[in-house]
């Protein structure tokens, strides 16, 4: 019987770590989060290259001219 509540305080631990954690994102919104934008294939100037979207298309911000 006291397993059973080691287990329970153990699965509750694990639920509460895991609450905060978003694993259905796409790479799509990960890129609008960083404030950039989809496009199929390389970036174009005046955008860079931040990562990818999958499916073929890059992350792409505009570059900040300092």
């Amino acid at each position: 019987m006291r397993i059973l509540y080691l287990l329970l305080v153990v699965l509750f631990v694990v639920v509460q770590g895991v609450a905060g954690q978003s694993y259905f994102s796409s790479p799509a919104h990960a890129c609008r989060f960083r404030r950039g934008s989809c496009f199929f294939g390389r970036c174009r100037r005046p955008y860079h290259q931040i990562g990818s979207c999958g499916g073929g298309s890059s992350c792409c911000v505009r570059r900040r001219w300092a």
